[in-house]
């Protein structure tokens, strides 16, 4: 696998804790070792070494300025001149891959709870997909691999890393397969982050979000359609709590409830930190690396857009501390905390 540096982990029960998981950080020049099986090996922006000899029948279709293309976060859209060769990108195939050593981890990010699945193929989930496009082009993704927004990834808080899944836009039937490669979104509701190309052919990158049907696949498996009329039958608020789905003839399977973030009995102990100059701050993770800590700001930053506060890093030495505020007080704080994990179960913690 490419070689990357562990950031030291900061123990607060709710910092992110597992440094395998960590969002995305600049990719070296060169790699130093070889690329892991199944990952993309062609340069950024650069056709795969094998390309489908018949184009994907969802053809990619973006209008950069278009009205509906401000929804992804600050600089994070395509460039306006997409590859001629998009459309023929093939989809990955679902196969046995070794599991990553350090992002498969257990992990906390603002009082969430996080237990990623070790085995593919056994969690179904219906809620909000969102992309990442060139904001994050050329980082490293949570396995240590180089994202690139034109091939067929996607980000999950709990799937195996690296493992399948396919991902179904619930208001237009379309179905793709993506091969999940990194950790996120942490925003309540949220299943699953697309690449800008999966998102495309889903038909939402114009739109920023869409609502869909996550399968995670075991290798070889190729589930039957899923049924699209049943899960529009029951739409999800944008703000809404991830959702497993019910057993049905459509070959949707029920998801174990493990699988889920895990809820625990005690109140969670949020950081705040309370600025010398006024204000307060939600603190979201800790870090020993700078590098780290400034792309999981801007991974949060994405997901918070429109909060109505900043992400920003605070240095002290070597610890890189991501917060966001600031607040008029702990109550605007917590409350700020509650709407983005849905839990209202919380404890301030004061941190300096």
């Amino acid at each position: 696998m490419i070689t990357w540096r562990r950031c030291a982990t900061v123990a607060l029960t709710t910092l992110l804790v597992a440094c395998g998981s960590a969002p995305r950080q600049p990719a070296p020049a060169t790699p130093t070792t070889p690329t892991p099986s199944g990952a993309p090996t062609q340069g950024l922006n650069q056709p795969p070494a094998q390309l489908a000899t018949t184009p994907s029948p969802y053809h990619c279709a973006y209008t950069a300025g278009a009205k509906g293309t401000g929804n992804f976060y600050l600089d994070d859209g395509p460039q306006e001149t997409l590859p001629e060769w998009l459309d023929f990108v093939p989809e990955p195939t679902p196969k046995a891959e070794p599991l990553h050593r350090f992002a498969n981890n257990p992990y906390t990010v603002l009082g969430q709870n996080f237990t990623p699945l070790r085995t593919a193929g056994k969690l179904n989930q219906q809620g909000m997909a969102s992309w990442y496009g060139r904001k994050f082009n050329g980082q490293k993704t949570s396995t240590g691999e180089v994202y690139d927004m034109f091939t067929m990834t996607a980000a999950s808080p709990i799937l195996p890393l690296p493992s399948y899944a396919r991902v179904t836009n619930v208001k237009n039937g379309r179905s793709v397969i993506v091969r999940v490669n990194d950790r996120g979104p942490f925003k309540r509701g949220r299943v699953m982050d697309l690449s800008f190309l999966a998102a495309c052919r889903l038909g939402y990158a114009m739109n920023g979000s869409a609502e869909v049907v996550v399968e995670s696949l075991a290798p070889g498996e190729i589930p039957p359609p899923v049924n699209v009329a049943q899960a529009a039958a029951n739409p999800m608020p944008a703000d809404a709590p991830v959702a497993t789905l019910p057993a049905s003839s459509a070959g949707v399977t029920a998801a174990a409830p493990a699988a889920a973030p895990v809820a625990e009995a005690k109140p969670e102990r949020v950081p705040v930190s309370v600025a010398s100059g006024g204000g307060v701050y939600l603190q979201l993770g800790a870090f020993g690396s700078l590098t780290n800590a400034e792309n999981f700001r801007d991974h949060m930053a994405r997901d918070l857009n429109g909060e109505g506060a900043t992400v920003t890093v605070q240095s002290a030495g070597n610890l890189h501390r991501v917060k966001l505020g600031p607040f008029a007080d702990r109550k605007a704080a917590l409350a700020a905390a509650e709407r983005i994990t849905g839990s209202h179960n919380l404890q301030v913690v004061v941190t300096q």
